[in-house]
């Protein structure tokens, strides 16, 4: 599992009282822009030279950083080198490639020990149907292929 502490400075914004406090809101790298952008008071462009520009995925992070929740209306999903996964609420749904699904309840079991797939189908089924949507949207590419297309040009050997 991952689990990353964001180290956030922003005296301005920050109160004194929550300033070296911890929180627990998810967020991910994605997030970062979304934050950057709303925290400078900048607009994210629509399009740029004519292109369209896909809208951001991330939200910003500045109502955790006051002690508000996110408020995040959609999962967090995520591809890397074929791994999967999606956070939606309280589960956490990750595939290492090439394997298959494991679901995590993340309050419950916040180190990944127990998989809770086989007991829970009908949330494995849910979130992978929302992951493979969210992967078709943004073109996702099956990792034997990124592989293939990588040896074929010499970008990097294969692992």
């Amino acid at each position: 599992g991952i689990s990353t502490p964001l180290i956030a400075h922003w005296p301005a914004g920050i109160a004194a009282p929550r300033r070296g406090q911890l929180d627990h809101e998810p967020g991910h790298l994605i997030d970062l822009m979304a934050t950057c952008i709303d925290l400078a008071g900048a607009t994210y462009p629509k399009q740029a030279h004519g292109q369209v520009i896909p809208p951001m995925e991330g939200v910003s992070l500045r109502p955790a950083l006051v002690g508000e929740p996110l408020g995040r209306a959609a999962p967090i999903f995520w591809e890397h080198e074929g791994n999967r996964a999606i956070r939606a609420g309280k589960w956490k749904l990750v595939s290492k490639h090439p394997g298959g699904w494991e679901l995590y309840d993340i309050p419950a079991d916040r180190t990944e020990q127990h998989d809770l797939s086989a007991k829970n189908p009908e949330v494995v089924a849910a979130l992978s149907g929302q992951w493979t949507a969210w992967a078709q949207r943004v073109g996702v590419r099956p990792w034997a292929e990124v592989q293939q297309a990588e040896q074929a040009n010499g970008v990097r050997a294969e692992k």
